[in-house]
C-alpha cells in the first residue's frame, strides 16, 4: 500500500505513521554506531557481523513461526533474498565496522549518510519519474544538516585518516541504497518472513568466514561485547528490519534512505547524552535542516490531474 493509494485525510495520518516508523529506525539504527565501538575493542568484525545476523535470523524465524507465516518457497525467492542479505546486511555491516577501526566515528557518520545520493544518482540515470526538484532539494538540505550536526572538524579528517577506511564507509552506502532498491521486490512477502530470510542468507554467508579468518573459539570478547552484540542482533537487526521491510513497501527507497540523515544525526545525540560531547548551535541547526530535508523528500506529492 503506499499512501498515495489512500484518501488525502487517511493519507496524512498514513505518512505520519510512517515517518514515525522511520524516527523509530533511525533511532535504533543510530544506536549501532555506538554499540559496534564497544564490541569491536574485544570482537573483530567478521565474528561480530555473524553473531548479529545470525541471532536476528533464528529470533525473525521463531517469531514468523508463532505468527503462522510460511517460509517462502522457490529457488528465485531465496536467489533474491540471498542478494538482499548481502546488500543489506553482510557487506555494509562488515564494510561499517571494520572502518570505525580507522575512522573517527564522527567522519563515518558523515559517510555513512550518503545512501540518500546513490539513490537519487541511479534514479536519475534511470529516468524514474518520482524524482522531482523537492525531492533533490530535500536531499541536499538533509546532507547539509548532516555536516552541521556531525560538525567540521569531521569534515576536516577526510584524507587524514586511512583511504581505505573511507572507502569502506561509503561502499556500505552505495550497499544501503542498492538493497533498498532491491527491496522492493518483495512487496508481497510479510516484513518479517522477508527479513528473516534475507538474515539467514547473509549469515550463511558470514559465519564460514568468521570461522575461516577469525577463529572466533580462541577470541575473548568482554561482557560490555557481548551484550553490545546481543543489543545490535535483537534490535538494530531484527527489530529494524521488521521496520525496514514495510518502509520499503510504504514510502519508497528514496525516502528511506534519507532516514541516514536521520541516523546521523541521532549518533551524535547518542554521543552527547552518553559521553558527553559537545552540543552546539550547530547541531540545532543541522538537526533542523535534517528534518526538513526528511520531510521535503518523503512528503507525497499531488498528482497533476488533481491540481486545483
Amino acid at each position: 500500500m503506499n499512501a498515495r493509494e489512500l484518501s488525502p485525510t487517511h493519507g496524512k495520518s498514513f505518512v505520519l505513521i510512517e515517518i514515525g516508523l522511520l524516527l523509530l529506525l533511525s533511532l535504533v539504527w543510530g544506536s549501532s554506531f555506538t554499540l559496534i565501538k564497544i564490541a569491536i575493542e574485544t570482537i573483530p568484525p567478521l565474528t561480530m557481523v555473524a553473531a548479529r545476523v545470525s541471532i536476528a535470523s533464528v529470533l525473525l524465524f521463531a517469531i514468523a513461526r508463532a505468527k503462522g507465516l510460511a517460509l517462502p518457497r522457490g529457488r528465485k525467492v531465496w536467489a533474491a533474498l540471498f542478494v538482499q542479505g548481502l546488500l543489506q546486511s553482510a557487506l555494509p555491516f562488515t564494510l561499517i565496522s571494520w572502518g570505525e577501526m580507522h575512522v573517527a566515528s564522527g567522519l563515518a557518520g558523515v559517510l555513512n549518510a550518503t545512501p540518500p545520493m546513490f539513490v537519487l544518482l541511479i534514479g536519475m540515470t534511470e529516468g524514474r519519474k518520482g524524482i522531482d526538484i523537492a525531492k533533490i532539494a530535500g536531499v541536499g538540505l538533509g546532507l547539509a544538516g548532516v555536516m552541521l550536526t556531525i560538525g567540521p572538524g569531521a569534515i576536516h579528517g577526510i584524507g587524514g585518516t586511512a583511504p581505505l577506511a573511507q572507502l569502506a564507509v561509503l561502499g556500505a552506502s552505495l550497499s544501503y541504497a542498492l538493497a533498498a532498491m532491491w527491496g522492493r521486490r518483495f512487496s508481497n512477502v510479510p516484513a518479517i518472513v522477508a527479513a528473516g530470510g534475507a538474515m539467514a542468507c547473509a549469515a550463511a554467508v558470514m559465519l564460514p568466514a568468521a570461522v575461516a579468518f577469525d577463529r572466533p573459539w580462541e577470541l575473548a570478547p568482554s561482557r560490555k561485547g557481548i551484550l553490545a552484540v546481543l543489543a545490535l542482533s535483537i534490535v538494530c537487526t531484527a527489530f529494524a528490519m521488521v521496520v525496514y521491510f514495510r518502509l520499503v513497501r510504504t514510502l519508497g527507497p528514496l525516502a528511506l534512505t534519507s532516514g541516514s540523515y536521520l541516523r546521523a544525526a541521532f549518533a551524535v545525540l547518542l554521543g552527547v547524552v552518553f559521553l558527553g560531547e559537545d552540543f552546539t548551535w550547530l547541531t540545532i541547526v543541522g538537526m533542523a535542516m535534517i528534518v526538513l530535508g526528511v520531510i521535503a523528500v518523503t512528503a507525497p506529492r499531488p498528482e497533476s490531474g488533481n491540481a486545483g
